[in-house]
């Protein structure tokens, strides 16, 4: 077994508020070629108890250091890779159609605020995802619903 000058230890939270904790003696860990740890362990409560159950498995002592190894090391463990590769940016929500607000709906643009709450409540029982629905109508509903009250409520004069 080859010994390193350098030998280090890793920490990553828990979701029970514990520390797992990676050591490497042997070699060093890349992100371009992620090298599973010497050792690991898991339960530590504290960063000193961890460094010291590393130092234990390790025979010899560790440098603490920081950086995304023992979290690497975590998601290998689930089955993932070491290192998500990060997409570009992406919008949250899809862009607004073009389409008209009413006719998603199913009301004229004379129709009473209450006749549009009324075919907002059927429609949304009709595309609700939780009721076997589309998704994607059911957001268009409720922005053609959002487009259409926003634009009734500016109308209303202010009250005094």
């Amino acid at each position: 077994m080859t010994s390193l000058a350098r030998a280090i230890v890793a920490l990553a939270p828990t979701k029970r508020r514990r520390l797992v904790w990676c050591a490497w003696w042997t070699g060093l860990p890349t992100v371009e070629e992620f090298r599973a740890p010497d050792a690991w362990g898991g339960g530590a409560t504290s960063v000193a108890e961890a460094v010291r159950m590393a130092e234990r498995a390790a025979g010899r002592p560790l440098e603490l250091v920081d950086g995304p190894w023992a979290g690497a090391w975590r998601r290998v463990l689930a089955g993932q890779p070491p290192f998500p590769r990060r997409a570009g940016p992406r919008s949250t929500t899809a862009a607004p159609s073009a389409i008209d607000p009413h006719v998603v709906l199913g009301v004229a643009p004379t129709d009473s605020l209450a006749a549009i709450k009324a075919a907002f409540r059927v429609k949304v029982l009709a595309h609700h995802p939780d009721r076997g629905g589309d998704p994607a109508a059911f957001i268009a509903v409720k922005r053609a619903y959002d487009v259409l009250v926003r634009r009734r409520l500016a109308r209303r004069p202010a009250s005094s």
